[in-house]
Parts: C-alpha cells; sequence; structure tokens
C-alpha cells in the first residue's frame, strides 16, 4: 500500500480516499472547506447520473450528499453575513458607531 499524506487524501476525494483505506469513512462534513464539500457532492452527483452507484448505497450517497448541502449553505450563509459587516464598517465613518439594531 502506498503511504499518502493526510493532505493529499483529503484533496483526493472521498472515493480516492476509501480506494487507498478500504472501510474508511468519508470525513466529517464539518471538518471538510467549502470546496471539498462541493467536489464531494459534484463526484456524488456523477456516480448518481451515470448509474456508478449500487441501489444499496444510494441512500447513503443521498444522506451524505444532504449532510454537504447543508455544510455548504451554511457556509455561504457565513460569508454573506462577514461581507454584509465589512461593507457595512467601510460606509461607517471612521469614529461613528451605528446605531444600535440598524
Amino acid at each position: 500500500m502506498t503511504d499518502i499524506t493526510p493532505k493529499a487524501r483529503a484533496e483526493a476525494g472521498p472515493r480516492a480516499r476509501a480506494e487507498a483505506e478500504p472501510g474508511a469513512e468519508p470525513a466529517a462534513p464539518d471538518a471538510l472547506s467549502f470546496r471539498q464539500a462541493m467536489d464531494e457532492l459534484e463526484g456524488i452527483l456523477e456516480r448518481v447520473e451515470g448509474e456508478e452507484i449500487d441501489i444499496d448505497q444510494l441512500a447513503a450517497e443521498l444522506a451524505r450528499a444532504a449532510k454537504l448541502l447543508e455544510l455548504c449553505r451554511g457556509k455561504i450563509r457565513k460569508a454573506e453575513v462577514e461581507v454584509t459587516q465589512i461593507v457595512q464598517n467601510l460606509e461607517t465613518p471612521t469614529g461613528e458607531k451605528e446605531p444600535a439594531g440598524g
């Protein structure tokens, strides 16, 4: 068996991780970056569309996809909040505080 660094394993995606480590579980969604989650979602979609998924694995793949979608949506919401705060800070003159609640 070839030694694979943790970073290379994470970048390789779930299918490559499973091939490198038989019986290995996919990474917990919270441990993934947005890009990693999107890549994994794309892989699931390709396997479903290409009918590569055994019917016995379909429910597990779809459950994983739902968790990944939830993670991605949460990261997008967080980024929206951060961008809004940055824009508000840029629009507020230095030394002035915006009134509470607005």
